[in-house]
């Protein structure tokens, strides 16, 4: 629906942009070779070879502005949120482009084009899509081509509908009230809108106020009048549109699809299907790579360490479960002493834990007992960035008593996540790391996990809850 009433407007903003990342680079490469603030010493290169050059400098724009969300509504918050998405934008594609062109040597275009365009970039698409909206505004406020919907449903699901439509204002919605089954609402307002009448008055007030949309929002329990309101619309030429009460059972990746016409309710699936999967795996598998090269003599500084001072293994492998429920043996540095479990059974580590060792306390301190971690990451038993992955015994507590806890393994299980970065690790709130689990999984992308690991090297090694 936003796509079909909402695809003018975009398509308007999106030849708007390309027509300001366009224009940046043409006055970039004047300023630099025609103005020439700073002296041209190896000449002035055609101007053929920067235009040739303006279809890949769109795609990369293009893909970080669909990446960064900048085409998402933004209403509600400051006029700075933009601001800053755009100087993403433009920052994140300018260093892209800088990263080609340092392997493209045919041809070598002038750094100081590269920061003349990345300055005037931002200021035209500011300036881009500060006009468009003024000219929807202009448009909107004379009321051309506005379609008045009447909500059927007064209650959570019906005012979930109006603010969401108050979110997109592009699409050229205006709700002009709700009805309901409980006369006592009647006059009183919600979300900014008036309710009209009862279920069975829909007939007289699409009439009434000229209604060219219709919401049915109804509850669960009350479904069983959408037959009542139909037939009352027997007459009527207003578009129907039905919106499931199913906002308690939507988890992770909700949200509808179609199957050769069949609409399907999607309640809870993971992010990584298609190139999704694909995606994620390579970067672990570069980085992982990365990493161990690395942390090489460390972690070989951190072996002999060990070695030195007990008898025993330098690795310790323990059960844990990842994706999908499959056990998978994670590595660790021993951070105990031998059999340390043997009297206790499987528990949690405590603060001053009288089972480490002394080497072992300053590893898990630092959460280096976790660098050999790395080898599942390379395997594809875990990933850098995800839910830590928990033991089979104590998961089978968990989740009898913290709703949703087994949603975190529909993800694979991480090195690191968002929740160790926020500080719930170790002997601290079950409910908010889960929470935490969840919304990465809901919020997924390559630059979330890419935020994620750059947090973790000042808020995820050294936590006061590591023992």
């Amino acid at each position: 629906m936003l796509k079909k009433h909402g695809q003018l407007f975009l398509s308007a903003l999106f030849i708007s942009d390309s027509l300001a990342i366009f224009s940046s680079w043409l006055l970039a490469y004047s300023i630099r070779f025609q103005l020439q603030f700073v002296p041209v010493t190896l000449g002035v290169p055609p101007l053929e070879r920067y235009i040739e050059a303006i279809v890949p400098i769109w795609i990369v724009f293009w893909i970080n502005m669909k990446m960064f969300g900048l085409y998402r509504p933004l209403r509600g918050k400051p006029g700075s949120s933009e601001f800053f998405l755009i100087l993403k934008v433009t920052s994140f594609s300018v260093l892209i482009l800088a990263a080609v062109t340092f392997f493209f040597r045919e041809f070598s275009y002038s750094r100081i084009v590269a920061v003349y365009f990345w300055g005037i970039a931002t200021v035209l698409i500011m300036v881009s899509h500060g006009l468009m909206r003024k000219i929807l505004e202009m448009v909107r406020g004379k009321g051309w081509n506005l379609q008045k919907v009447l909500v059927v449903g007064a209650g959570d699901l019906g005012q979930l509908v109006v603010e969401k439509l108050h979110l997109h204002p592009e699409i050229g919605f205006q709700v002009v009230g709700y009805l309901t089954r409980h006369p006592e609402k009647i006059g009183k307002s919600f979300k900014d809108c008036k309710v009209l009448g009862e279920y069975q008055d829909v007939s007289k007030v699409i009439r009434e106020f000229n209604v060219d949309q219709l919401f049915v929002a109804l509850p669960l329990q009350a479904n069983d009048r959408l037959e009542q309101i139909l037939d009352n619309l027997g007459e009527e030429t207003v578009d129907i549109k039905v919106v499931p009460d199913l906002m308690n059972y939507m988890n992770i990746q909700s949200g509808v699809e179609e199957l050769d016409g069949l609409p399907i309710v999607n309640l809870a699936e993971s992010p990584l299907y298609g190139w999704n999967v694909v995606v994620k795996r390579t970067s672990d598998i570069i980085l992982s790579s990365f990493a161990l090269l690395i942390s090489a003599p460390l972690m070989f500084l951190i072996a002999l360490l060990i070695k030195m001072e007990s008898r025993g293994a330098v690795f310790y492998r323990q059960e844990r479960v990842g994706l999908d429920r499959q056990v998978f043996s994670m590595l660790k540095f021993r951070s105990m002493k031998e059999e340390a479990e043997s009297s206790t059974g499987p528990v949690w580590a405590k603060e001053n834990d009288e089972r480490r060792t002394r080497i072992g306390e300053i590893l898990r301190k630092t959460s280096l007992d976790e660098l050999p971690q790395l080898f599942n990451v390379l395997k594809g038993e875990m990933s850098l960035v995800g839910p830590r992955p928990e033991r089979s015994v104590f998961i089978e507590d968990f989740k009898q008593s913290i709703p949703h806890y087994m949603l975190r393994l529909k993800m694979k299980a991480g090195l690191t996540g968002w929740a160790q970065v926020n500080g719930w690790r170790g002997n601290t709130s079950l409910e908010k790391r889960i929470e935490c689990d969840l919304f990465y999984i809901k919020n997924w992308s390559l630059w979330f996990d890419l935020k994620i690991i750059l947090m973790t090297f000042w808020r995820g090694f050294v936590n006061r809850h590591a023992y």
